[in-house]
């Protein structure tokens, strides 16, 4: 039920991102629902395989690869998802620190912390 919640959550926090931010295109809420999945399915298999290569380079900047990291995975996740498209790099990069500051705030407010 939590997982459920949580990916409900980052559904509408898509949508949100999307509507205030230019380059990035949601057509509707069930392709912001697919966007939460996907995320959700890369950041638990794709994600650890990217840290894990590009270690070096992340210690060397002090984490923040990881950055460039979740920028690629947003964009992995625009390459799947029919009706979400992001403009470029820069725009995943920044829609990704949007989405990930939000979703910490919302779900420190609702008690969904993990």
């Amino acid at each position: 039920m939590k997982l459920l919640i949580r990916i409900l959550i980052t559904a509408i926090l898509v949508m949100v991102v999307a509507y205030l931010m230019k380059g990035v295109i949601v057509d509707e809420f069930t392709t912001a629902l697919s966007v939460a999945i996907v995320l959700a399915l890369l950041n638990f298999f794709v994600k650890p395989i990217l840290v894990l290569f590009t270690l070096p380079i992340t210690i060397f900047t002090l984490g923040l690869f990881l950055l460039v990291i979740n920028a690629c995975i947003i964009l992995l996740c625009s390459h799947f998802v029919d009706g979400f498209e992001v403009a470029s790099f820069w725009t995943a990069m920044l829609f990704s620190i949007i989405l990930s500051l939000s979703q910490s705030l919302v779900f420190q407010l609702t008690g969904e912390a993990k």
